[in-house]
């Protein structure tokens, strides 16, 4: 991709997109995009001077990204093959390439430290990249979720030569990339409509190790079906735990105050005591571990690293606190898949031990939803209420007989609602801590639910005042 001066980004809205949109946005280039959907992160990245269409519609196009010769097109798996605007880049003879090819080329130059796994990517990346943004290292970053530290899923430092990445394995995306050092945190199923099988998706994952560079180290979660002839010869192989004392990292005297986790972390490179991670949940501690091993790796100091995970904040939608009273917490989460809803509850119970946790889940796409039937009622059962929202088709058609009210059935005491019905249901739970979870638009409702919630304190508040007086 040279000699062009303007990109157009086909799902600009798209967390993955939006931050390579950035990227070229800062270096110069003319950057549009479209996305069907109005979000927090496409009015975000409009206020940064990149103009977004909403509509699906070649008219909508900038003149400016008319000349196919001067202007390179980006796209997203998520489009739909009969995207007008896509189709017509195809058709006009554009240079048409995939969001994971353009961040594969990206990284080629750099040392790329590159997290996959089908959970806890977002996190563990993120973590990474904040380690070392705050070390002698330094980083560029390319986020698949928003840092609340930073309030951006992108950054540049023209000076370091290394790059955070997540590695999705989505469309079998993470192909793309040849890390020097790389995660991999899970190799569960799922993307079942991309894969087929289980073993289809454990093939791709093996893949994508073998593309480990040579002097370069893979570290994975101990216990995944990964072998030492699937990295090559010259590449290190590690495991992580997060407990597991065969394992090369893990953690010891893991302990927690408040909400917060303290422990040692045993590392083949240098064993770190006393560590503080700034998130609450166990599953956190095992990111935790994941990213200071790559932290490691790549140079950072042990003071560097305790400092960094002390003041880590997460992302937006992970774990994210949006109201934190003793009597009353709102907890926003972007879990979908079985296995992260399992995670995510059980540490909330480890937490608060002696609360009821109300759930408000939101099914993301029909074929997730009929592949992992069984394990979505197990998980969502842990919760002590349930409500389910419809199903988020995201790019999907409907599937006869695959409804939220399918896996209503099968749980005891679960209801199935509505976003009109929603807070009335809230409001007779009388919830202690509530919890927004899923991957669509299920975050549009949490800013309602905080001002239902600050409007019923100033009234109790007020009532408390008049009988004062």
């Amino acid at each position: 991709m040279s000699n062009f001066t303007n990109i157009y980004f086909v799902g600009i809205g798209g967390i993955g997109m939006s931050a390579l949109a950035r990227h070229y946005n800062s270096m110069g280039y003319n950057v549009a995009g479209y996305d069907r959907t109005r979000t927090q992160l496409t009015d975000e990245i409009e206020r940064e001077g990149i103009d977004i269409t909403f509509e699906d519609d070649v008219d909508s196009l900038p003149h400016i990204f008319r000349d196919v010769e001067s202007t390179r097109v980006v796209y997203t798996p998520a489009i739909p093959k009969d995207s007008k605007l896509l189709n017509y880049f195809v058709d006009k003879g554009y240079l048409v390439i995939k969001r994971a090819a353009l961040l594969g080329l990206l990284t080629e130059s750099s040392k790329s430290l590159c997290i996959a796994g089908t959970h806890g990517k977002t996190t563990t990346s993120t973590l990474v990249a904040h380690i070392l943004r705050g070390s002698h290292c330094g980083c560029s970053a390319f986020l698949g979720g928003i840092s609340t530290n930073y309030d951006t899923n992108y950054w540049s430092e023209t000076r370091s030569p290394y790059i955070v990445t997540e590695a999705d394995e989505f469309d079998r995306s993470f192909l793309h990339l040849h890390p020097t050092y790389s995660v991999i945190t899970a190799m569960d199923a799922d993307h079942l409509d991309i894969y087929g099988t289980k073993e289809e998706v454990e093939n791709a994952f093996k893949k994508y190790a073998s593309q480990t560079r040579k002097g370069g180290a893979l570290v994975y979660k101990y216990g995944l079906p990964l072998e030492n002839e699937d990295v090559p010869e010259e590449a290190q192989m590690l495991t992580y735990s997060l407990d597991e004392k065969r394992a090369d990292f893990h953690a010891e005297n893991i302990h927690i105050e408040g909400r917060f986790y303290h422990f040692d972390v045993v590392s083949p490179l240098e064993n770190i005591e006393d560590v503080t991670l700034g998130v609450p949940g166990m599953h956190n501690v095992e990111n935790a571990v994941a990213a200071i091993a790559l932290a490691q790796l790549a140079g950072a100091t042990t003071e560097e690293i305790k400092v960094g995970t002390e003041t880590f904040r997460g992302n937006r939608r992970r774990f994210q606190y949006r109201i934190d009273r003793e009597d009353f917490c709102l907890i926003d989460d972007y879990a979908h898949h079985p296995e992260e809803i399992r995670t995510m509850l059980k540490s909330l119970k480890e937490v608060y031990k002696e609360k009821k946790i109300t759930l408000v889940f939101q099914p993301h796409l029909y074929s997730r939803t009929r592949d992992f039937a069984d394990g979505f009622v197990e998980a969502l059962s842990m919760a002590d209420n349930l409500l389910l929202l419809d199903i988020y088709p995201a790019r999907e058609k409907p599937i006869p007989g695959v409804t939220s009210q399918m896996l209503v059935d099968r749980i005891k005491g679960a209801k199935l609602t509505s976003t009109e019905r929603l807070f009335g249901d809230i409001e007779e739970l009388n919830p202690e801590v509530l919890v927004m979870m899923g991957a669509g638009d299920i975050d549009k409702l949490v800013p309602h639910i905080e001002k239902m919630e600050k409007s019923k304190l100033d009234m109790e508040r007020r009532s408390w005042r008049d009988k004062r007086c």
